[in-house]
Parts: C-alpha cells; sequence; structure tokens
C-alpha cells in the first residue's frame, strides 16, 4: 500500500508541473510533440527528415532524452535549431521536471514547434505527462504488428502512431493491416502515417499534418 501512495504523490507532483510547462507552452503558441518509442524504432531519423521539410517554414526546437550519451543530439545539432540533451543516468524515462529543466536554458521562439524524443521505451513514457499537447508512438515494422496489444498503455494515451520502416515489409514477417487493426482496436481514434526515412515515403504527409497542427494552434 505504501508503494501505491509514493507512487501517486510522485504523479501528482509531475502532474503539477506538467501543467506549468502546458501554460508556458501556450502563452508562446507552441505545438509540443512527445515522441515516444522502443529503441531502434527511428524516432531521430523522423526527426532528422522532419526538420529538413519544416526548417524555415516554422520555428523548430528539440529536446533528446536518453539514458546515455549525446548522440542524438548531436545529430539534430547538425540542422543548426535549438537542441538540449538530457541524459538520464539510467532512468526509463521523461518527467516533466527535466522537461522543465531543460526549457530554462532554451529561447523558445513562439508559435512553433517543440519535439521532445523519449528515452526509447514502450513502458514507463506512456503514463508521464510531459506538458505537451500529444504524445506520438513510433513503431517500425521490424518490432512486428503485435506490439499494440502487447504495450496497449503506450498506444492508448497516444494521438499519432507512425508505422516506420515500411521498405523493410517486403523482408520481415510483419503484416501492416494487422498492425493497423490491433492498434486501432486499441486506440480507435489513432491518426495513423506510414513512413521510410530510407526512401521518404509518407514524410511530406507527416510535415503538411504537423504544419496544420501548427496553424490551428496560433
Amino acid at each position: 500500500m505504501s508503494i501505491i501512495t509514493i507512487e501517486r504523490k510522485i504523479l501528482e507532483k509531475n502532474d503539477q508541473i506538467a501543467a506549468q510547462n502546458r501554460e508556458n507552452f501556450k502563452k508562446k503558441k507552441i505545438f509540443v510533440l512527445n515522441m515516444v518509442s522502443s529503441p531502434g524504432s527511428g524516432k531521430t531519423s523522423i526527426l532528422e527528415n522532419t526538420i529538413g521539410i519544416l526548417k524555415g517554414k516554422v520555428n523548430i526546437a528539440v529536446i533528446e532524452g536518453d539514458v546515455q550519451t549525446d548522440l542524438d543530439a548531436k545529430r539534430v545539432d547538425k540542422y543548426n535549431v535549438p537542441v538540449v540533451q538530457i541524459v538520464t543516468n539510467g532512468a526509463c524515462h521523461l518527467d516533466a521536471k527535466l522537461v522543465q529543466d531543460a526549457l530554462s536554458s532554451m529561447a523558445l521562439k513562439e508559435t512553433g514547434i517543440l519535439f521532445i524524443e523519449n528515452v526509447g521505451n514502450l513502458v514507463c513514457p506512456s503514463g508521464y505527462d510531459l506538458g505537451e499537447d500529444m504524445k506520438v508512438s513510433i513503431l517500425s515494422t521490424a518490432e512486428g504488428d503485435d506490439k499494440p496489444l502487447k504495450y496497449p498503455a503506450m498506444f492508448r494515451n497516444s494521438s499519432v502512431l507512425i508505422i516506420n520502416k515500411i521498405d523493410l515489409l517486403p523482408y520481415i514477417n510483419c503484416k501492416i493491416d494487422e498492425l493497423i487493426k490491433n492498434a486501432l482496436l486499441i486506440n480507435s481514434s489513432l491518426k495513423i502515417f506510414k513512413t521510410s526515412c530510407t526512401t521518404g515515403e509518407g514524410i511530406n504527409e507527416w510535415c503538411n499534418w504537423l504544419q496544420e497542427q501548427i496553424h490551428n494552434k496560433s
């Protein structure tokens, strides 16, 4: 019983800080996405492709979360957009306070987009509000078509699902129609994109949708 109480207090405190983050984002008209996935799904590659298309059209900033290293932040930094790396030193997810601390070192411009690339994990990040507008789950075809059923909380709490690495479909045991069916079984309102960072398929559709969301928020 005490463990449950401690966990509740931690989540309550997190939600309070997340609300502060959300109010800050709202004042600056910043559209915030919490990018969540398992390791190796292609989160950073999608970010690179997205920044490459949207840079110059909207203001972009990135918070990178990893257990160790700043490798992903270095990849994003090549695009000359504001980026801050959070190293969790073993923690399996970002929380609202870590994001708030990262924001203190960023000069966010008004009316833009902030990508928060969470730690690669399909479990822990699902329960932590960071103050984002929505969670975006990224699932690579190489992970199989059953992941929404095995990790339902993540997909239930997400607004968008990006099915990445569709160029691998001829070579792996993944039925994309089954994957989509399983995802919609968990969350019937998911907005779904099918992408390949190798061929570029689906990236423009994803970026066009992002621009619509930013316009709607401003």
